[in-house]
């Protein structure tokens, strides 16, 4: 059995993924931004061990969530299903100033990553629009650049690419990898989206808690269970360092050296 926690499983594929890992005989811990989306976790997992609180939009809120995780125990993993879309129509900031798509898709799997005690798989969904994603990091608040919200979470999800390829070079004891779920009928993808519901969520599960020899590997990039490519970019490692670098001055949090919590 493993202990697994799952972020943004309120609704959608996290809360698929929990259910499946659940009636897979797996101890799960579910996380939802507020009360209220708690309620709703609850009820859509009623096997689950527990809900995890907080606004991942929110730096010290993603601190307490991770000092709710670390009470809880190390977990075997934790999947980083958290994340907004592309049809934020203007830029948004959080109340740290921050754009809100990056806040949630980048900066908050990076802080827990950072903060939750080390377990032994990480799993970051991704999509297939991460192709699209711009590598420069030059402006990644979109200060400079006029707003395109559908750029902005294209760029955010090669940013989660590169963020699993760098834990999985940086941590060699931890199975670090990213997927994504396929252009699905979530709130993300709207309900045209054409790609098969019953599939998206299998992936994540199977990479935090299978013993396939397949989903034992670090720094890989998958689709329904099979490898795929992931944009060039997210293999260059002065790509990798320098993200680890902008979160960790935007947070005041390092990743930890390759020995800590080891």
């Amino acid at each position: 059995m493993a202990r697994v926690l799952i972020t943004g499983s309120a609704d959608g594929l996290g809360q698929m993924a929990a259910r499946l890992l659940v009636d897979s005989g797996h101890q799960v811990v579910l996380h939802a931004r507020n009360p209220g989306r708690a309620k709703d976790a609850e009820a859509g997992v009623p096997g689950a061990d527990g809900v995890l609180i907080g606004d991942l939009a929110s730096i010290e809120e993603t601190r307490k969530v991770a000092e709710q995780a670390n009470a809880y125990g190390r977990f075997d993993a934790v999947i980083h299903n958290a994340g907004v879309g592309y049809r934020e129509p203007e830029r948004v900031l959080t109340k740290d100033g921050l754009a809100h798509v990056f806040a949630v898709n980048v900066l908050a799997p990076y802080l827990l990553t950072a903060l939750i005690d080390r377990p032994g798989r990480l799993v970051y969904l991704s999509s297939g629009m991460h192709r699209r994603g711009n590598p420069d990091l030059g402006d990644l608040q979109w200060d400079r650049r006029r707003w395109n919200g559908c750029q902005a979470y294209a760029d955010s999800k090669l940013f989660d690419v590169v963020l699993a390829f760098a834990v999985a070079r940086r941590w060699p004891g931890v199975l670090s990898n990213a997927l994504e779920p396929g252009w699905v009928a979530t709130r993300t993808g709207g309900p045209r989206a054409p790609d098969d519901l019953t599939q998206a969520h299998l992936t994540q599960a199977w990479l935090a808690a299978s013993d396939h020899p397949d989903a034992t590997i670090t720094g890989g990039y998958f689709y329904h269970q099979r490898r795929r490519d992931a944009h060039p970019a997210a293999h260059d490692r002065t790509l990798q360092d320098g993200l680890l670098t902008a979160c960790a001055e935007l947070t005041g949090t390092p990743l930890p050296a390759r020995e800590h919590g080891s």
